[in-house]
């Protein structure tokens, strides 16, 4: 990358790491330095929360609306009734309109802690393409848009030539997921005016279709902008932790739960994920990442504290450094762990310590908390464990029960009242 940018956007984008490619970084430049810039990214309702995989993409818009321009907030009420086959082997499960609107709701949460919503000119504005997906007519459709798609370019993308490589279906339905994305930016710019789409860098082709329909249909100039597909230094995809995904919305991943994430990022990605998911200055996040020993550890804590932040709140990750200091350096039990909570009925005459463990999330199956156990790395209030059939009934249960997996994972059990 030898071009250097005028606008701040882009420089940000270049320096922090976000940009993978652009279509005309001239161009775009040119555009960002003589106004406003609408541009949007989309994110489809497939579950109530997004997860962390798809925090770069909100921070993008973030550092789009801090450098002076417009976030557009795409909500995929129509495409997820089809589903992106990119680079996926099999076809998504089809939500009723009713989960997409449930999904859609718990969305937008995320969305108000990282940027400013409004009517202003930089105001941010959640939209939903199901305005006006739900009312095409088919006919018309494919008449008027459909005509300026080549099969023979769309069976040329990587995400579906992978598809066909394998041998495995692709649906009729799915095929059509690009040019309703296409379509979703043609239709941006036409009620918005918006000048630019952002995605991770499998959406690629889908940008470029968008890009070119636009040009063809109503003869404007857009353009796109991708990011790294972002995976830990271990080869690892973003998103994913030892007990599932690690989502945005504090109902469905604990503030005290997403800060651990944080801190128990590999020493090789710290100064990376500073410059991506925080906004510390570009030297400091230098510094910190190539500290060593203790030090590495120090600014882990910093990672931790600064991404919970922006997502839930200072107080809240105060609040989760707070119990992990008491966990981990006073041997306490910290109320902000997770915790499960047993009715006297469900505890009945006894449960196993390894039925516990699964239940807590520290294991993901019964074999797997076997195992944690014979290797060694569970420990029940801090006292190793060595058998997974120990019963913990009422007596134990007396006051609340810390159990670990390894060093850095715990949870709580406890009666409840």
């Amino acid at each position: 990358m030898t071009y250097h940018p005028k606008s701040d956007f882009l420089r940000v984008m270049i320096e922090r790491g976000f940009l993978a490619d652009c279509t005309d970084y001239r161009g775009l430049d040119e555009a960002l330095i003589a106004g406003v810039v609408p541009a949007y990214i989309g994110f489809d309702a497939t579950a109530k929360s997004l997860h962390v995989g798809s925090l770069i993409q909100i921070m993008m818009l973030r550092w789009l609306q801090k450098t002076g321009h417009k976030p557009l907030v795409l909500m995929g009420g129509g495409t997820t009734k089809v589903g992106d086959p990119s680079f996926r082997a099999d076809e998504r499960p089809l939500l009723t309109p009713d989960q997409i609107d449930a999904n859609i709701a718990g969305i937008k949460a995320v969305f108000a802690n990282y940027v400013t919503f409004g009517t202003g000119p930089g105001d941010a504005l959640m939209l939903n393409n199901a305005e006006w997906l739900d009312g095409l007519n088919y006919l018309d459709f494919l008449r008027d848009i459909g005509r300026h798609f080549s099969v023979n370019r769309m069976l040329a993308f990587e995400s579906v030539k992978s598809r066909l490589d394998r041998e495995q279906s692709l649906s009729f339905l799915e095929f059509n997921y690009m040019i309703l994305q296409a379509y979703d930016f043609l239709e941006l710019n036409r009620r918005h005016g918006c000048l630019l789409q952002m995605g991770g860098s499998d959406q690629w082709g889908n940008i470029v279709n968008g890009i070119d329909l636009t040009r063809r249909v109503l003869d404007a100039q857009v353009f796109g902008l991708t990011s790294p597909l972002l995976t830990t230094s271990d080869g690892k995809k973003m998103g994913k932790s030892q007990s599932g995904a690690v989502w945005l919305n504090p109902d469905m991943l604990s503030p005290y739960e997403f800060w651990q994430f944080w801190r128990n990022t590999t020493d090789a990605d710290v100064g990376r994920f500073l410059k991506l998911y925080t906004e510390l200055p570009i030297e400091e996040c230098e510094r910190l990442g190539a500290l060593d020993g203790a030090g590495i550890n120090d600014a882990k804590i910093v990672l931790a504290s600064e991404v919970t932040a922006l997502a839930h709140g200072r107080a809240a990750a105060e609040a989760a450094e707070a119990t992990a200091r008491e966990v981990f350096e006073k041997g306490g039990t910290g109320e902000d762990l997770p915790t499960l909570e047993l009715s006297r009925a469900e505890l009945g005459d006894g449960i196993s310590v390894g039925q516990l463990i699964t239940r807590t999330g520290l294991a993901k199956s019964g074999k797997d908390a076997k195992r944690l156990i014979a290797e060694g790395g569970a420990r029940l209030n801090d006292a190793p464990l060595s058998d997974a059939g120990l019963m913990v009934d009422a007596a134990l249960l007396a006051d609340p029960i810390k159990l670990s997996a390894g060093k850095k994972r715990h949870a709580l059990v406890r009666l409840a009242d």
